[in-house]
This record gives structure tokens, C-alpha cells and sequence, in this order.
């Protein structure tokens, strides 16, 4: 079997550990400790959160769209596929050391989707980004983390509280959606979303393409308002 091979390390801000980049012949990894974020094989779920946000917002000219975390690039990859020409996506991603890895060590993951046109890179938290937004975007796409329950930063945690969640709907055009990649499922998250004002669709998404592999959830909340209501999706 071919070894893995470290590739890269980058420090999270708050001393809660560190990534790890590794590859293996043309497979890549990006671990916390013992954990595996991400694997370039396991694209599933993540293509799955751009395919039905913006099956949600199909129609809206100039769409604009945020992506929080490009992680190996997959979400962004799947929303290019998905939107016009006029569409304007802003990928936040916190680590600068991802976005380097994106350019570098994984270019042949990443293709061209950073040069294109509509996207545009912004290293720095997407909780800023959203709370200093109000009526921006027709789609706000959070892959942070492990989703709700947060794995690599607890500073995370507040994108999905009352107080986060708040923020995100007051940058949504109306109509809106946010949706949310998580590990696993949440009741309570669930529930969360639907007491700050947005109607929910829980969506189970498996974790490769070919429909095998872990099952990940996706909530899909739509801000009352406009004229784009969301469609069920058949798993």
C-alpha cells in the first residue's frame, strides 16, 4: 500500500490544534489529530449543499452567493457548475495556509474554479463577513467545522447559535437560503433554525458521489419573502 506523506501543517488561531495536509499517490487528506475533515475521494455531501442551494435560487438574476470554508473545494466547484454567468460567489476561508494548499500541493483538485471569473477569495472569518451584510445574498453556504457541533474552533460555534443564526437570515435577500453541511444530524439545530424565522428542510446526503459512504445532513433554511420558495429534493 503507498504510504501517506505530510504534505503541509497550518497552526487554528486559538491554540486548538493544527491541520494536517497529506497525500497518498493522487488521494489527498486534511486530518485534526486523529480525525479526517476531508478526503479528496468524498465529495458527495459537499456537492450536494451547492446543488440544492442553488436549485432554490434558480432564476434570480446576478445571483450572489457566499461559501463558508473551501476546504478541497468541492462545494465551490459544484455551485460554478450549477450557476450562470452573472452569478458572483465569495469563498471565506479562515486559514490562509487552505487557500495556499488550494493554489499549490492541490491545483489538480481545484482546476481552475479560483480563477474563475465569479469567484472571489476573501481570507478572513465568513461570521464577519455575515454580520456585516444585511439583504447581500441570495445564498449563504456554511461547510465550517464539523457543522453545528463544532470539532476544529470553538469560535465556530457562533455561526450556529441564536445570535449567528440571526445575523445570516438579516443578510439574505428575501427568499434567502442558508444551508449547512453537518456530520451528523440535530434535532435541537433544527429547532434552532426554525425559532430564529426560517422554514426547514432536512436533507440526508451520502458521502460519495455514488450514492455510497457515510450519511451527512444539510439543512436548507429559507428566509420568508421572494418569490423563489424552496423545492423537496428526492434522495
Amino acid at each position: 500500500m503507498i504510504p501517506w506523506v505530510l504534505l503541509d501543517t497550518a497552526k487554528i488561531p486559538g491554540d486548538e490544534g493544527e491541520l494536517r495536509l497529506k497525500k497518498r499517490g493522487s488521494e489527498f487528506s486534511i486530518m485534526l489529530g486523529s480525525n479526517e475533515l476531508m478526503n479528496s475521494r468524498l465529495s458527495g455531501s459537499e456537492e450536494a449543499l451547492a446543488k440544492l442551494s442553488c436549485l432554490r435560487i434558480q432564476g434570480r438574476e446576478r445571483p450572489k452567493i457566499l461559501i463558508g470554508g473551501l476546504g478541497m473545494g468541492f462545494t465551490l466547484r459544484a455551485a460554478l457548475a450549477e450557476l450562470g454567468s452573472d452569478a458572483e460567489v465569495t469563498v471565506a476561508e479562515l486559514l490562509p495556509a487552505v487557500v495556499a494548499w488550494a493554489r499549490g500541493p492541490m491545483a489538480e483538485v481545484f482546476g481552475d474554479s479560483l480563477n474563475d471569473p465569479r469567484v472571489r477569495i476573501h481570507e478572513g472569518d465568513v461570521g464577519r463577513l455575515i454580520r456585516s451584510s444585511r439583504s447581500a445574498y441570495d445564498a449563504i453556504l456554511l461547510d465550517v467545522d464539523n457543522g453545528p457541533e463544532g470539532l476544529t474552533s470553538s469560535a465556530n460555534d457562533s455561526l450556529y447559535d441564536f445570535q449567528g443564526l440571526g445575523y445570516a437570515r438579516t443578510a439574505l435577500t428575501p427568499g434567502g437560503i442558508l444551508a449547512v453541511w453537518s456530520s451528523a444530524p440535530s434535532r435541537a439545530f433544527t429547532q434552532r433554525l426554525r425559532k430564529v424565522g426560517f422554514s426547514v428542510e432536512e436533507v440526508s446526503a451520502r458521502a460519495k458521489r455514488t450514492g455510497g459512504g457515510a450519511r451527512h445532513t444539510i439543512w436548507l433554511a429559507a428566509k420568508p419573502g421572494g418569490s423563489s420558495a424552496p423545492q423537496h429534493a428526492r434522495n
